[in-house]
């Protein structure tokens, strides 16, 4: 299994570089966003439109719904490997490409930069295929910031939460001596269903987990355990890819990272804010200031602490190059561990 496991990484990083995304009509993430659509009844705001018990029915799509996507994963890696390993090993490779996406993310990125010099409402334009908020007020300044902020975040739910889990399902097997499925070794299968799991997860979350939608509580809460330890390797990866592996221990890092709302998404973000160094900025939210005071809050945007600029085009460019050297390192100790 260490092979063939190495191998579907390999495909997954491989494809990704090549072509960055399966074709949107039969992308399977597009796909079950289909399914998740169905839960989301409240699409107009009102709630006559709205489930009677949404959070009921919330944790149960939230059980169900990755559930099924794993599953289909699981049994087409499967039907591949009773054809022959390397064919499992390879099905496995497109399953772990189609819940993993870091080129696509570097050139949506590149494109908000690039327009952010010029053409700033190309740019606010552009923003919108990475971070899910309004632009139309954002100078050319914030809205890098904001690129910057969503290279970190989504390095670790597009790209490393996906790995994570094939990795780890697949170091487990071989822990416990390996899984047999009606006579296939079933490692690979269920590391790519453990993948497409988390994808699944994450899609809920970005599409559901609004405290205006009620039924996306449960999808929330279960994204905040799940991206807990890929966030955090996320930050590690970050500070190794910029040179400085010891930015996500540092004091000031740790405070800003528990500045944003989320649990999970500061911890990525703080530390390419301190890395770059950068001001990462999203007005009425947070404000990661790397060399703001060690004891001041950190929050609210404008503080009297703030003392880094946000970043120019040269700096969000610097922070392509780290979210691409992190990617590459991340899917190189993933293809290791499943190897050895």
């Amino acid at each position: 299994m260490p092979a063939t496991a190495a191998a579907a990484v390999a495909v997954a990083a491989a494809l990704d570089a090549a072509v960055a995304e399966p074709p949107s009509r039969a992308h399977p993430v597009a796909l079950f966003g289909h399914l998740v659509a169905v839960v989301d009844r409240d699409v107009d705001g009102s709630e006559s439109s709205g489930w009677t018990h949404p959070r009921i029915v919330g944790v149960a799509a939230a059980v169900i719904l990755p559930v099924f996507a794993a599953a289909v994963a699981t049994a087409a890696v499967l039907a591949g490997s009773h054809t022959h390993p390397w064919v499992g090993a390879a099905v496995a490779g497109l399953v772990l490409f189609s819940t993993t996406s870091l080129r696509a993310l570097l050139d949506r990125a590149r494109e908000v930069i690039a327009a952010s010099g010029g053409d700033l409402d190309a740019a606010r334009h552009s923003l919108r295929a990475l971070a899910g908020r309004d632009a139309s007020s954002l100078d050319a300044a914030h809205v890098r910031s904001a690129a910057v902020e969503s290279l970190a975040e989504n390095l670790a739910d597009g790209w490393v939460a996906p790995l994570v889990a094939f990795g780890g399902v697949v170091g487990g097997g071989e822990f416990v001596g390996g899984v047999t499925v009606v006579g296939i070794d079933a490692g690979v299968a269920l590391a790519a269903g453990a993948a497409a799991w988390v994808k699944a997860v994450n899609t809920m979350d970005s599409m559901l987990g609004y405290r205006s939608k009620p039924v996306g509580w449960a999808p929330a809460r279960l994204d905040d355990v799940v991206m807990w330890l890929p966030a955090r390797l996320s930050a590690g990866l970050l500070g190794a890819a910029a040179g400085t592996p010891g930015v996500p221990s540092r004091r000031r890092v740790r405070a800003l990272a528990r500045t944003p709302a989320s649990p999970n998404s500061g911890w990525p973000m703080a530390t390419m804010a301190a890395a770059l160094p950068a001001r990462l900025v999203k007005p009425g939210a947070y404000d990661l200031d790397p060399a703001g005071s060690e004891t001041g809050s950190g929050g609210a945007a404008g503080g009297a602490d703030n003392t880094t600029t946000l970043p120019d085009i040269a700096t969000a460019t610097r922070a392509v190059g780290v979210t691409r050297r992190a990617g590459v390192l991340a899917a190189a100790v993933t293809g290791g561990v499943v190897w050895f």
